[in-house]
C-alpha cells in the first residue's frame, strides 16, 4: 500500500472517529448542544409543566443558555418503579406519590434540600406536606399539592342523602344507575377500613425501609369494614370501575355517584353542569352502628435526581423550586384543578371556592396521613379486594371472614426489612 492510500486511511478513521463522537456529544447534550433537563409529569398537566418549563428558562437566561428542558409525560404512581429500574435513565425532576418516598430514597434517586431552598419549602407548606418529605432531618423533596385523597361526586338529581351509602346505592339502583368505586383498588378499599376505626401505620428508618407496622385489620371494627364492603360489592346499585368521571357523560354514563380524587372534577363539573354536587365520603350504615368512610391524607411531592452533573442538579433544584413555589401551584390548580399544599395559594379565593377541594378537605381533616406503604401492602390489599368485587366471600361465616383478615393482618405486620 502506497503512502498515500495509508494516509487516506487514517484520514478516513480520524472522520469515522469524529462522526461517532460528536453522535455521542448530541445524544448526551442535545441538537442544541446544550444539557438536557428532563422533567416527568402526570400527562393531564404535561402541557402546562413544558410551559411552565419554558417560562422559566425565559425569566433565568443564565439557564437558558446551558440547558435544556423536555417534559414527558409518567404517572406519579409510577415514578418510583422506572426510578428504581435505572436511576441513572430516570428523570432529573419528578413527580411522585408520597408513600414512594422511602423507595425512593433507598433507590439514591433524590437529591435532598439545603439552604434556602429547604428553608423557603418549610415556610411556605402546609405542615403536613413538609413532614411527608421529610424522613429524620432530611427533606428529600418539594411539597407539589394537598389534594392526594378522594371523595364523593354525585348527581344531585338522583343522590338525595349523600351522608348515607345505603341510600346512595338505593337512589342509584332506584334511577337504573350505579354508585361507582374502584374496590378492587387498595388506596380506595382502606377507606371501609379506616371508617370503621381501624388503623395502619409504619416507621420507616434514615434509609427509608419500613422497620415496623401496626396494623389492626383483623380487629373488630375490620371485621365490619370487610362485611361493608361485600355488602356494598354485592347491592345492584354498586358497579367496579377504575374510570370514574367519563361515568357522568349524559350520553352512555349511567354514574350516579363516585369515588374520586380532586383530578376529575373538570370533567365531572362539566358532565353534570347545575347537578353537580361533590361531598365527604358516606356513612356505612348497614347495621345500626353507621361509621364515616374515611380517606388518607396525601400529598403529591417533586424530588431532583442526584446523578446528573453537579450544574444539572444544581439547575434542577431551580427547577423544582420554582414548579412548586406558590405562584406556579395557584397556576396548575387553575389549569388543572390540582390542589396547592402552597399556604399563600389555598387561601386564594379560588381554591376556597371550590367545591371538590374543599369537599376534599373536610375528608382530610379527619383522615390520617398516609404512611410509607411497600409494594406488597398494595398488593394484598387490592387482592382482598379483587375476592371481594368477585364475590369469594359472599357465603363466608364471620369466622372465615376472620381468618382472611388474620391472615391479611399478620403478613402486614411482617412486610418489614429486619
Amino acid at each position: 500500500m502506497s503512502d498515500i492510500d495509508q494516509s487516506m486511511k487514517k484520514i478516513v478513521s480520524l472522520c469515522l472517529a469524529l462522526l461517532l463522537l460528536s453522535a455521542v456529544l448530541t445524544s448526551c447534550m442535545g441538537i442544541t448542544g446544550k444539557e438536557t433537563i428532563t422533567v416527568w409529569a402526570a400527562e393531564n398537566v404535561v402541557e402546562f409543566t413544558r410551559q411552565s418549563c419554558d417560562r422559566f428558562l425565559e425569566e433565568n437566561p443564565d439557564l437558558a443558555e446551558q440547558f435544556q428542558i423536555t417534559v414527558v409525560a409518567m404517572s406519579e404512581g409510577e415514578t418510583a418503579s422506572q426510578m428504581q429500574t435505572d436511576v441513572e435513565a430516570g428523570a432529573d425532576v419528578y413527580a411522585f406519590a408520597q408513600d414512594q418516598l422511602g423507595r425512593l430514597i433507598r433507590a439514591g434517586a433524590l437529591s435532598p434540600l439545603g439552604g434556602t431552598y429547604r428553608v423557603q419549602a418549610e415556610q411556605e407548606n402546609d405542615p403536613g406536606a413538609v413532614s411527608a418529605a421529610t424522613v429524620g432531618d432530611t427533606m428529600y423533596a418539594y411539597p407539589l399539592t394537598a389534594d392526594n385523597g378522594y371523595m364523593m361526586y354525585y348527581d344531585t338529581s338522583v343522590i338525595k342523602d349523600p351522608t348515607s351509602l345505603t341510600a346512595i346505592l338505593s337512589d342509584a339502583d332506584t334511577a337504573g344507575k350505579k354508585f361507582y368505586m374502584d374496590i378492587r383498588n387498595g388506596w380506595y378499599i382502606v377507606s371501609f377500613f379506616f371508617g370503621a376505626g381501624c388503623h395502619y401505620t409504619t416507621e420507616a428508618n434514615e434509609e427509608g425501609n419500613i422497620v415496623r407496622v401496626d396494623c389492626d385489620f383483623n380487629s373488630a371494627n375490620g371485621l365490619k369494614a370487610l362485611k361493608a364492603m361485600i355488602a356494598t360489592a354485592r347491592h345492584s346499585g354498586f358497579q367496579q370501575s377504575t374510570d370514574f368521571a367519563s361515568q357522568f357523560n349524559p350520553t352512555g354514563g349511567k354514574a350516579a355517584a363516585a369515588v374520586s380524587g380532586p383530578w376529575d372534577a373538570v370533567t365531572i363539573r362539566s358532565f353534570l353542569g347545575d347537578h353537580y354536587g361533590v361531598a365527604p365520603l358516606p356513612y356505612m350504615d348497614f347495621t345500626g352502628d353507621p361509621a364515616q368512610m374515611s380517606t388518607w391524607s396525601g400529598y403529591k411531592l417533586m424530588g431532583v435526581n442526584p446523578t446528573q452533573s453537579e450544574e444539572a442538579v444544581k439547575a434542577s433544584h431551580r427547577l423544582a423550586a420554582y414548579l412548586t413555589s406558590g405562584a406556579v401551584q395557584l397556576e396548575r390548580y387553575l389549569a388543572a384543578g390540582w390542589g396547592p399544599a402552597n399556604i399563600a395559594a389555598k387561601a386564594s379565593d379560588e381554591v376556597q371556592n371550590d367545591k371538590a377541594l374543599t369537599a376534599l378537605q373536610i375528608q382530610m381533616a379527619t383522615s390520617p396521613s398516609q404512611p410509607q406503604c411497600s409494594n406488597n401492602f398494595w398488593t394484598k390489599l387490592g387482592a382482598l379486594g379483587s375476592d371481594v368485587d368477585a364475590g369469594t366471600y359472599d357465603s363466608y361465616t364471620d369466622a372465615q371472614l376472620q381468618a382472611v383478615l388474620d391472615d391479611l393482618t399478620e403478613y402486614l405486620k411482617n412486610d418489614v426489612v429486619s
